[in-house]
């Protein structure tokens, strides 16, 4: 995994937020923390490409709400299943 993005989302914010993003070691370890923490990971080169431009701390923005949506609907999925 050479890139990965971290969201967080409640039902407090108006959308998902970018909590980690990196490259190379820094997404290794954001992947790893993960995968500790039992959460999913959800591979898709163009969404990470675009949430890497963004600053930690910032809210995604709306063109992307449709694809982060349909992820956070597999990954419900997945936690439904367990």
């Amino acid at each position: 995994m050479d890139r990965a993005v971290a969201l967080q989302y409640n039902e407090d914010l108006p959308a998902p937020l970018v909590v980690a993003a990196g490259r190379g070691a820094t997404a290794q370890a954001i992947a790893r923390i993960a995968r500790e923490a039992g959460v999913p990971l959800v591979a898709d080169e163009v969404v990470a490409d675009s949430l890497l431009q963004l600053d930690i701390g910032t809210l995604i923005p709306e063109n992307l709400y449709a694809v982060i949506a349909e992820i956070l609907v597999f990954v419900s999925g997945l936690d439904a299943a367990q």
